[in-house]
């Protein structure tokens, strides 16, 4: 089979890509591609913490290739600490070409990451992108995927949020206009059990701390 790299953000879209392209397949995952935030050690966005990834690491079976930032990176600096992985990437694995991402929606980030794939020399695949958010989030926690918010974007969402597994009962309460997925960056989450892990991680949790006096971060350590 075809061998690829996953863009891992150790969130349930990441999660449940792997999943899907594992059930169908076509191609073979080799390795976890994620983006690490300097000074704060850990992956950007989610703000998920290094042993925590490891841990995800172990439970997938496959390396992490991290692509390194500065905080506040520009997309000259992102695109830079990208392209640095990838190859690094290619170094272990001779002839790869295939990275996969977990994007639901926004076809202008869609267009964004193909288009710095094609420069790179990279081919991309979104096997999750057009479905219906809501739809998604059901199949997902059907599926037995189990991940708790581990940032909330306070603007757009409460922060009553903070901390909650994503489930049907969140789902219920969500506002209106709040996309189920977060994919508007309402919320990111932490995956920690499903059926692309071969066991759940034993995790609980930590503090929250508020930055940017916007984005509520719930941490999450490893028993």
């Amino acid at each position: 089979m075809t061998p690829i790299l996953l863009s891992w953000s150790g969130g349930k879209d990441a999660a449940w890509t792997l999943h899907v392209l594992r059930e169908q397949g076509e191609v073979e995952v080799v390795g976890l591609l994620t983006t690490i935030t300097e000074g704060h050690e850990r992956i950007s966005m989610q703000g998920i913490a290094l042993d925590v990834l490891a841990a995800q690491s172990r439970a997938t079976g496959l390396p992490v290739i991290e692509a390194r930032m500065p905080l506040r990176a520009s997309d000259t600096a992102y695109s830079s600490a990208f392209a640095g992985a990838l190859a690094r990437a290619r170094m272990r694995w001779p002839g790869i070409r295939h990275i996969a991402f977990g994007d639901l929606a926004l076809e202008d980030i869609r267009l964004w990451r193909a288009a710095l794939c094609a420069r790179l020399g990279w081919t991309p695949m979104f096997p999750l992108f057009g479905n219906d958010t809501a739809a998604v989030a059901r199949e997902m926690i059907a599926g037995g995927l189990r991940a708790s918010l581990c940032c909330v974007d306070t603007t757009r969402l409460d922060a009553r949020f903070a901390g909650r597994d994503f489930d049907e009962a969140l789902l219920r309460e969500l506002p209106a206009g709040v996309d189920p997925c977060g994919e508007n960056g309402e919320f990111h989450t932490c995956a920690w059990d499903g059926p692309m892990f071969a066991e759940p991680l034993a995790l609980r949790r930590g503090e929250d701390v508020l930055r940017d006096e916007r984005f509520l971060y719930t941490d999450y350590c490893l028993l």
